[in-house]
């Protein structure tokens, strides 16, 4: 499906060898599956920010939702919900957006005790997210900012896997007319496999809401032995 440019567990080996950083080391020398592993065989983790915009710059993640999932099933009862105690006032309308109170935010963790649970529940594991420049910009951010090195993970992205799948199903009369896409946001990809309606913004909702959209397109699109290769970013 896709061809990323980088073979993960090689990846990941050669920054256990140079990161400077504990966590970090933990993380990249946890090994992860060979790339010719079945998708179905491989240990996920769903993965959703809420923060306070779009720009991993000058904004920050606000709360985090993980649950780990496999193509079969959701373990539910493992799921994680962090809120991140920010370092600045929230702007109304991100309150408007995302729905976190200031009386909600009295009781969150620091930053660095999230990245260092969130880290540990990746570990060995494959993260799915729905667009991946989020997750991965605002985790780099984040690492970089408290640890002074960008955390490296590799990512599947239903978002993309999504758009692949729309592109291969288009006529020859659509594409020659250049007819767009459908919408590839989560509620509408959903919506095309007949998943139920959820409310967004709220973190672990959302990576709930992604394991199911990707265990939606495992199941209608892709092969027992597909491998993870062919979809990590």
């Amino acid at each position: 499906m896709f061809q990323s440019a980088i073979y993960w567990p090689a990846r990941l080996a050669h920054l256990a060898k140079q990161t400077t950083q504990p966590a970090l080391q933990r993380y990249y020398a946890h090994p992860v599956v060979e790339g010719s592993t079945p998708i179905a065989e491989c240990p996920l983790v769903a993965l959703d920010f809420e923060t306070t915009g779009l720009n991993p710059q000058q904004e920050a993640i606000l709360s985090v939702g993980l649950v780990p999932f496999t193509t079969s099933r959701i373990a539910l009862k493992e799921a994680r919900y962090w809120l991140v105690k920010p370092t600045q006032p929230l702007a109304e309308q991100s309150v408007v957006i995302h729905g976190i109170t200031h009386s909600e935010l009295s009781r969150a963790q620091a930053p660095d005790e999230v990245l260092r649970e969130l880290i540990g529940a990746l570990r060995g594991k494959i993260a799915v997210v729905h667009f991946r420049h989020i997750e991965r910009e605002f985790l780099q951010q984040a690492t970089l900012q408290l640890w002074g090195e960008a955390l490296e993970l590799p990512l599947i992205d239903t978002l993309e896997v999504e758009r692949h799948i729309l592109q291969q199903q288009r006529s020859f009369w659509q594409r020659v007319t250049g007819r767009p896409l459908p919408s590839v946001r989560l509620g509408q990809s959903r919506m095309r496999y007949g998943l139920p309606s959820y409310s967004p913004h709220h973190a672990l909702t959302d990576a709930i809401a992604t394991a199911e959209l990707f265990q939606a397109q495992y199941t209608h699109h892709m092969q027992h032995d597909t491998q993870i290769q062919s979809l990590w970013l």
